[in-house]
């Protein structure tokens, strides 16, 4: 998948991006990384809501898959979102940086 790609999976353009060479690779890189990771984390919480479904129907008599399923998407919940602290936080330090 390409950050071409972005518009019709994600709901918006792929981001304009100034700089040296490096400077881009480098953001292109993260911004994919990104949303990649943002994608996989949607994919996981979608399983677990599945896997919920299933089992509240009666289509599934299987607790430990439920269970296993909710942790995953639980975990890669937290892990993006303690990425977007981070992120933000080292993007609030450069913005503070005096010139």
């Amino acid at each position: 998948q390409s950050l071409s790609d972005d518009k019709q999976i994600y709901g918006f353009d792929q981001p304009k991006v100034t700089g040296s060479g490096e400077e881009k690779s480098f953001l292109i890189s993260f911004l994919s990384s990104a949303i990649n990771m943002i994608g996989e984390t949607n994919q996981l919480s979608n399983a677990a809501q599945a896997e919920e479904i299933r089992y509240s129907t009666g289509e599934s008599d299987n607790w430990h898959d439920l269970m296993v399923a909710q942790q995953k998407a639980n975990i890669s919940l937290q892990y993006t979102v303690a990425v977007k602290n981070t992120a933000l936080e080292a993007y609030r330090t450069l913005m503070n940086m005096q010139m």
